[in-house]
């Protein structure tokens, strides 16, 4: 580095000596501040960063790139350079470079700041308030007798969800939520678990709103699973809260990529992934209903894809592709030959629930039974044992489609859903009537479906943006 005292050799010391004057000369620069401004300029030119614009917004690239670097110390070193180039060395394209517009960008959010207020100033919830128990490590440690006082609770309310007829999904959701409201009642409150307390709930509710900070439809979810547990695992009819989830308006508008963005990332895709992403969008399947489906769900002849105990446990019927035909007729022989060198050898057998091994004894080897996009090895059941093929994993499709928009490099955040989405907003584009789409996606209330208008290339009554106004 060069010192600002001792000043370089030969003719450039008369720069150095320029910037120093031009420091003193600014009221507002402290005078232990002068060898900080020598230093940002030296570093600067050390890079090059007089040769041009480009170079200089590279400097403070990497600059901007120090994690312990304050705002002050960026925006200084931008007026340091600013005054090096515009006033000693009298670069030309210096003139024109944004150097106010640069040091504004590098302002940090204050604590106070709007979009970090609540973060940092987080309201206490009364269990906190009332130190009840005192916060902390407390939280962390299970209380005694915890682990069989939840397992009981919870194998009880699995009985209860499942005579309810809910969703899988909805199961493990539910679970997941009575397993938390649990350990805060046994480890916060020093509760038991034997009877329902909706004060416990309240405090739950107050808790997870302020101190976790989860949205208003997390709060509702943990809400409706907790309800369940109050009414149908303790068994009390009524009861009312201190505590109601915060309303918040419409749903957040979906992720959805156009039709170019749509064959751009299937075009990144290998089978048969690539097959099964085309169903999702050609047939607005979720993720789940088009790994599930059957060899029997798919008719060729009508061009249609049954679809079994979905969502809500609903059943309906939706298109298949005429652009699809062809290749998945071709990788249903395929996989039909594999299936039989599986029964040549003893094997070929499917995973079928109980009841319907009970049903159709012979079901799990026929072909008309096996999985449209089954697995390549043949895995024991977690419970009784039993070797056979199972679908491909949601994970394991998650991935592939999460590579491919990678590569494909759309800035957006897209997951198997998304091409759900996409499925329904182009049809509504295409003029398809809303109610048939609602039909087409399997949605119990209209009102879902209409999500989608506002995402459609021209939302609202269509009308343009000003800026686009000529």
């Amino acid at each position: 580095m060069i010192s600002i005292n001792e000043g370089p050799k030969s003719g450039v010391e008369s720069d150095w000596q320029r910037f120093m004057n031009l420091l003193k000369e600014d009221s507002k620069i402290k005078v232990e501040a002068h060898s900080h401004y020598g230093r940002w300029v030296s570093d600067w030119l050390k890079v090059g960063g007089r040769d041009s614009a480009t170079a200089t917004k590279n400097f403070f690239e990497e600059l901007g790139r120090r994690s312990n670097l304050k705002d002050w110390h960026y925006i200084q070193a931008v007026f340091a350079v600013e005054l090096w180039a515009k006033k000693v060395e009298q670069l030309k394209w210096a003139t024109s470079f944004d150097w106010s517009g640069l040091a504004a960008q590098a302002v940090d959010l204050e604590s106070s700041h709007r979009t970090l207020y609540r973060e940092t100033h987080q309201a206490q919830s009364r269990t906190r308030m009332n130190q009840i128990p005192a916060p902390g490590p407390n939280d962390r440690i299970p209380a005694k007798g915890e682990k069989e006082a939840i397992e009981d609770l919870v194998m009880e309310s699995q009985k209860a969800i499942r005579l309810a007829g809910l969703a899988v999904m909805t199961e493990k959701t539910y679970l997941s939520w009575i397993v938390r409201f649990s350990r805060f009642r046994m480890r916060r409150l020093g509760q038991g678990l034997r009877e329902f307390n909706p004060e416990a709930l309240s405090l739950y509710l107050e808790y997870l709103a302020l101190e976790r900070q989860v949205s208003p439809s997390t709060q509702k979810q943990a809400l409706n699973a907790l309800v369940l547990l109050g009414k149908k695992v303790y068994g009390v009819a009524e009861f009312e809260l201190d505590f109601k989830p915060a309303w918040k308006g419409y749903r957040r508008p979906p992720t959805v990529m156009t039709r170019e963005e749509v064959k751009k990332v299937i075009g990144f895709l290998e089978n048969p992934w690539k097959m099964i992403v085309q169903l999702m969008y050609g047939s607005g399947l979720r993720q789940s209903e088009v790994l599930r489906l059957r060899v029997k769900d798919i008719d060729f002849g009508q061009g249609a894809i049954a679809i079994h105990d979905s969502k809500g446990g609903k059943h309906r019927l939706v298109p298949l592709p005429k652009a699809l035909e062809q290749r998945l007729q071709e990788h249903l022989r395929l996989a039909r030959e594999k299936h039989q060198a599986d029964l040549a050898i003893g094997l070929g057998e499917v995973h079928l629930t109980e009841s319907l091994r009970r049903k159709y004894p012979n079901a799990a080897k026929e072909w008309l039974w096996q999985h449209a996009f089954s697995s390549a090895k043949l895995c024991a059941h977690p419970r009784t044992g039993h070797v056979a093929r199972h679908h491909l994993h949601e994970k394991s499709l998650g991935r592939q489609v999460k590579a491919a928009a990678t590569k494909a490099r759309i800035p957006k955040r897209i997951s198997c859903h998304t091409f759900r989405h996409s499925f329904a907003t182009h049809l509504l584009e295409a003029g398809v009537d809303i109610r048939t789409v609602q039909d087409l996606l399997g949605h119990a209330d209209v009102s879902t479906t209409m999500i989608y208008l506002h995402v459609m290339k021209r939302p609202g009554a269509g009308a343009p943006s000003p800026l686009d106004f000529t």
